[in-house]
């Protein structure tokens, strides 16, 4: 090499030393990059927790991942402590127990989701209400041992109870009140969809670069993966414990919060009949109509998402998907017959099985 200098002009060997040197830099910023890649991919966490009854189940990228998670967790443990009507002097909980007498004062998160609930019911007909307390608990899907489900007599005495219009609010003042003793406000329909804005609202402030929380029938993601590629949300098979294929498909997103609400998820069986746990605000019965699920895509709020499963369902797919379109949302309607209807704007769906048939 000393020989190889000393042959070329001091100029020339300015310049082989300049090429040299860009190289070197070339091979160190690529070698920093694979680097950068592989410490992104390695700060890989999966974290499972449990709150809002459900298993809180995380994914995250980033150099902070326990902390983003376990922050993520703590958020949603306090909403379920705002909102649960569960949780002893919880927002909701008082509410109920107040039903008929004062307003109380409510956290402006809990004003929020119960005025969504609201719009909902009202853009529903009153099928879905977020009343309905009072006839879901005679139906007490939660409790194990023998279920027997309730006489219509009963149903009809506590049917009156069931009104949405009787759920008063005071935005700016942050407070509600049930108009009559005997109510009860339940916000399940909206608190997975709600836990998910938590998770999502906590990565932000995290520092992480991407995340992606499933809560329950909820998921809600956030930022990037490290390779750019969309986020993957499996949509659950319906009738898997007669296929034994869990997973009817596969959908793809880059950002937003996507729901499923379907009657396979808590059933009875009683004397042949099986009854779930979707009850039709109206009639104060199980839902009987064509669709087995509903799987609904929000872009910006995920709580919605949830509600709008639910109402969509009870509404069945013609009037479900009128009421996903006032909402800008989109949804995968799975009816009974394993007939899927799919709304135009719905992000990619791939279809895992051939016993499933795409309608249109």
């Amino acid at each position: 090499m000393r020989h190889f200098f000393r042959t070329l002009s001091v100029r020339q060997q300015k310049r082989l030393t300049l090429l040299l040197a860009c190289v070197l830099a070339v091979v160190l910023l690529l070698l920093a990059f694979v680097w950068s890649r592989h410490s992104t991919l390695s700060n890989r966490l999966e974290t499972t927790g449990f709150a809002m009854g459900s298993l809180v189940q995380q994914t995250v990228y980033g150099a902070d991942g326990q902390e983003a998670s376990d922050a993520a967790l703590q958020a949603i443990t306090e909403l379920e402590n705002k909102i649960s009507w569960r949780v002893d002097g919880s927002d909701i909980a008082r509410l109920n127990d107040e039903a008929g007498s004062v307003w109380i004062d409510v956290d402006p998160e809990t004003t929020s989701l119960l005025l969504l609930c609201l719009d909902v019911a009202e853009q529903s007909g009153g099928v879905y209400d977020p009343t309905v307390l009072p006839v879901s608990k005679l139906w007490n899907f939660d409790a194990d041992g023998t279920f027997s489900p309730p006489s219509q007599e009963t149903v009809d005495q506590f049917l009156p109870y069931v009104n949405y219009e009787d759920l008063r609010v005071k935005e700016e003042e942050n407070s509600a009140s049930l108009k009559y003793h005997y109510m009860g406000v339940d916000l399940g329909s909206a608190g997975k969809g709600a836990a998910c804005d938590t998770a999502v609202s906590s990565y932000a402030s995290s520092g992480i670069s991407g995340a992606i929380a499933a809560v329950g029938g909820s998921v809600g993601v956030y930022g990037e993966k490290p390779d750019g590629s969309p986020w993957s949300i499996t949509v659950r098979n319906p009738y898997s414990a007669e296929d034994g294929e869990d997973i009817l498909g596969v959908m793809e997103i880059t950002e937003g919060f996507v729901s499923t609400s379907g009657s396979y998820e808590k059933q009875k069986e009683v004397d042949g009949v099986v009854y779930h746990h979707l009850i039709n605000a109206n009639t104060g019965w199980p839902e009987d109509n064509e669709l087995i699920s509903v799987t609904v895509y929000t872009k910006d709020n995920g709580a919605l998402s949830d509600v709008l499963a639910t109402a969509a369902f009870l509404l069945g797919p013609e009037d479900g998907k009128r009421l996903l379109e006032q909402y800008g949302a989109e949804g995968i309607f799975i009816k009974r017959d394993r007939t899927i209807e799919v709304t135009d704007g719905f992000p990619s769906f791939t279809l895992s099985l051939d016993s499933y048939q795409m309608a249109g």
